[in-house]
């Protein structure tokens, strides 16, 4: 019985998995469901998750539902059985009546025990379960790890491509960057840009070591990326994504997600250059307002320029923006655009973008196309001698369109 319902109880537990992920997608896109009036194609999901749930524990049940009857029948089988050989013993003057009352007594609570046992067991088995299951989170092991001896100073935001070569899989049919060389000075602001899927975020997510190169190396302040402690590299390369999540609590305790040392003026001077200050002044607790779980009292935009304020908080040595301006206005993003230039020269800054008139003022602009470097240089260099760039500078700067309606990219398509 063990062995049939044990089988049943790991089969289920991955259904359970089907169903919580039915529940948080509707939880969290709610109103995408709503918009586009999904409510009884969701419904019949969740009924469908929970019905395989209930049947594979119909059938563990099943598997276990004769445990007790059977249990029963062994314990009135032996009391019976031993009320009779006792009542002969008795006849014939080998057991008086006060020993089979004992002898009975003690039968019983051996009975009950093990039928307390085999009750146990079935709940042993529900936990083996759950326990294999945790034993595989715990036991998950990272691709990235220290060094023996780490290097834990960052001397400054110099950042060296050298023939790197990258895939996400070792099975993968072809690597998302294909021999890319570059060398960004300490402080220098570098655009990028390119269409869906040229691989723009995958490049300086190798900055911070999110993912190790497949070949060439990637150093950061002279340094390779694997010779560095990662958590100190990590606070070294602040990342703003263009998809992100504040916290429940004032905007005081998310500033001090990026340096929990913080003082008041100094988030109040981080929220200046990311130009958050101008809508936290106008609110009526200021700092101290609340900040309900995911931002949802706050804008797209300003949830990202606070965004942009908490990594300011991390000092960098290199700052990454990927595509973390798209809801801000181009006015907001142009003054942004000054502050960095202005206040924080020694950092290194890297801005992902769609429009040219985000990283147009950059020192240099790094064109990607299909996991490689297209082109490399200043706004006016490009425009000369690239065609990618000098037609997605045309088709915004004359009537609006972005990078992907220029380079005519298929919507669907997917990439990192």
């Amino acid at each position: 019985m063990i062995r049939r319902a044990t089988g049943y109880f790991r089969a289920a537990f991955p259904k359970y998995d089907d169903l919580n992920e039915s529940v948080q997608e509707n939880v969290s896109a709610i109103r995408v469901v709503k918009a586009f009036v999904r409510e009884d194609e969701e419904i019949n999901k969740f009924k469908k998750a929970s019905d395989a749930i209930y049947k594979i524990f119909c059938k563990a049940e099943g598997a276990t539902v004769y445990q007790f009857p059977a249990m029963m029948l062994t314990i009135y089988s032996c009391i019976l059985l031993i009320s009779w050989v006792g009542a002969k013993l008795i006849v014939t003057n080998s057991l008086t009546t006060g020993e089979l009352m004992s002898l009975l007594a003690y039968c019983m609570n051996i009975l009950i025990s093990l039928m307390i046992l085999s009750m146990m067991f079935i709940m042993i088995t529900m936990g083996s379960a759950s326990v294999s299951r945790i034993y595989e989170v715990l036991t998950e092991e990272s691709e990235i790890h220290n060094p023996e001896n780490p290097i834990y100073e960052i001397k400054d935001g110099d950042i060296v491509f050298d023939h790197v070569n990258f895939q996400y899989s070792a099975d993968a049919d072809e690597p998302v960057l294909k021999d890319i060389n570059l060398h960004i000075k300490s402080g220098e602001t570098i655009g990028i840009i390119g269409s869906t899927g040229s691989a723009k975020t995958s490049l300086v997510n190798l900055i911070s070591r999110l993912y190790d190169v497949t070949e060439g190396s990637v150093q950061v302040g002279g340094v390779d990326v694997r010779d560095y402690d990662c958590d100190s590299l990590r606070n070294a390369v602040s990342v703003v994504l263009q998809s992100n999540t504040l916290f429940s609590g004032t905007i005081y305790e998310n500033l001090r997600w990026g340096n929990e040392n913080a003082t008041d003026e100094e988030c109040r001077k981080a929220c200046e250059l990311a130009c958050a200050s101008e809508f936290i002044d106008k609110m009526p607790e200021g700092y101290n307002t609340h900040i309900e779980q995911g931002g949802a009292n706050v804008s797209g935009g300003q949830k990202q320029r606070l965004c942009i304020a908490r990594a300011l908080l991390k000092n960098p040595k290199v700052l990454i923006l990927d595509d973390s301006t798209s809801a801000v206005d181009t006015t907001t993003d142009a003054k942004i655009r000054k502050a960095f230039r202005e206040l924080i020269p020694g950092t290194t800054k890297l801005i992902i973008a769609q429009r040219i008139s985000s990283v147009m003022d950059a020192d240099r602009i790094i064109v990607m196309e299909d996991g490689q470097i297209n082109g490399f240089g200043t706004h006016d260099e490009l425009v000369a001698n690239n065609k990618i760039y000098r037609e997605v500078y045309e088709s915004q700067t004359s009537g609006g369109g972005d990078f992907d309606e220029a380079k005519g990219v298929d919507a669907g398509k997917e990439g990192r």
